[in-house]
C-alpha cells in the first residue's frame, strides 16, 4: 500500500504493525484487554464478554485493521439480525474516517464498504441459506454468536478452508447450550480464549451494577455483566427452579395438571407443565429445554399423571 502523502511513513507502520493502535489514531484510549485481543494472533478466538464493555468497538477494530492492510481481502461481519451486523459495520466505517485517508472507500452501504485496494467488508443476517456464496474469506466475526444458530456456525467454517482466514466469535453468555457455549467449555486448545466481565470494563460504575442487581436478579447480573452461563442445561428462565416454590410432578390435591410439548432435535426440544388453581390460574412449576438428544433421553425429565399436548407439526416423524 503507497501512503497518502499526508500519511507519516512511522506512524503508517505503527498502525500496521498494531492494530490496537486504529482506536488511539481514532482519538480512543484502548482497555488493556482490548490490546490484548487486536494483538493476537490466533486464527480462532473466542470471546465472553460483559454487557457495555467494548466488545464490538476492538473488533471493529479489527476488521478494519484487515481491510486497510490486506489488499483484496474479504471480511464478513454476522450477527443474528441484518440489523446487528449493520451496527457493527457502521463501527468499522465510523473507525475508518475517524483515522483518515489511509485507504480511500470505493464503495459504501448500509452492509458494505469497499475500499480502492479491494478489501471488502461486508454484514450479513444469521440465515444460513444466504451466507454459502462466499468463499476465500480472510475474517469471519460473529457477533452475539451466543445467539447464533448452530446451523448457521456449521455452514460458514468451511469459508475459511482455502483462506486459512481467522475466525472471531464475541458474545455475552446465554445460557448453557450452541454452539458458542460448547466451544468455550469443551472447544479443545485450537481457540484462543478471552474472558472480559465488569472489572474489566472502568465505564461500568457499582452503583449502576447494583441497581442492575436490584431491578433483575443475581443470576441475570453473572450472565449479563460477569460471563456466567447461567441457563441450565434443560431450563428456559435461569431461575426458575429458584423461584418456584410447588414440588414438581402433581401432588395428590386432585389439582388437574397439563404440559405442552414442542418436539425438536435441532431446534430445541421444549416441554412446559403445570396445574389450574380453584380460580383457573395455571401455575407453570417445570420445564425442559435442551437440543439434539433423542426422545428417550428427555423422557426421565417429564413428570407422568400429566395431560400433555403436542405441537401437531411433523406428527408423522414424532
Amino acid at each position: 500500500m503507497v501512503p497518502p502523502a499526508s500519511v507519516d511513513p512511522i506512524g503508517l507502520l505503527r498502525l500496521a504493525l498494531d492494530p490496537a493502535a486504529l482506536l488511539t489514531a481514532a482519538g480512543l484510549t484502548p482497555d488493556p484487554w482490548q490490546q490484548q485481543l487486536l494483538r493476537c494472533q490466533a486464527r480462532q478466538v473466542l470471546l465472553v464478554g460483559s454487557r457495555q464493555a467494548g466488545k464490538s468497538t476492538a473488533v471493529a477494530a479489527l476488521a478494519l485493521h484487515t481491510a486497510l492492510f490486506r489488499r483484496r481481502s474479504l471480511t464478513l461481519l454476522l450477527s443474528p439480525s441484518l440489523r446487528q451486523s449493520a451496527e457493527l459495520l457502521r463501527k468499522v466505517v465510523d473507525l475508518h474516517r475517524a483515522v483518515g485517508s489511509l485507504v480511500p472507500a470505493r464503495f459504501q452501504s448500509q452492509t458494505r464498504l469497499e475500499l480502492a485496494n479491494e478489501s471488502r467488508v461486508i454484514s450479513l443476517p444469521s440465515r444460513e441459506e444466504t451466507v454459502r456464496s462466499f468463499s476465500n474469506v480472510g475474517l469471519l466475526l460473529l457477533d452475539e454468536a451466543a445467539r447464533i444458530p448452530d446451523e448457521l456456525y456449521r455452514a460458514v467454517r468451511p469459508m475459511l478452508a482455502a483462506s486459512r482466514g481467522r475466525i472471531i466469535c464475541l458474545s455475552t453468555p446465554f445460557g448453557q447450550r450452541g454452539f458458542f457455549w460448547h466451544e468455550w467449555t469443551a472447544g479443545g486448545p485450537a481457540w484462543q480464549r478471552f474472558r472480559v466481565g465488569v472489572g474489566d470494563c472502568p465505564r461500568i460504575s457499582p452503583e449502576f451494577l447494583a441497581e442492575e442487581r436490584r431491578a433483575l436478579g443475581d443470576s441475570w447480573v453473572r450472565q449479563e455483566y460477569e460471563c456466567s452461563f447461567e441457563s441450565l442445561e434443560g431450563l428456559v428462565f435461569p431461575d426458575f427452579e429458584q423461584r418456584c416454590g410447588v414440588d414438581d410432578g402433581p401432588d395428590g390435591s386432585g389439582r388437574p395438571w397439563v404440559g405442552g410439548i414442542d418436539f425438536g432435535f435441532r431446534n430445541p426440544f421444549a416441554a412446559v407443565w403445570g396445574f389450574t388453581d380453584a380460580d383457573d390460574v395455571l401455575w407453570i412449576v417445570g420445564e425442559r429445554y435442551a437440543r439434539e438428544r433423542p426422545l428417550h433421553e428427555h423422557l426421565p425429565h417429564l413428570p407422568r399423571q400429566v395431560v400433555w399436548y403436542a405441537d401437531p407439526t411433523g406428527r408423522q416423524e414424532i
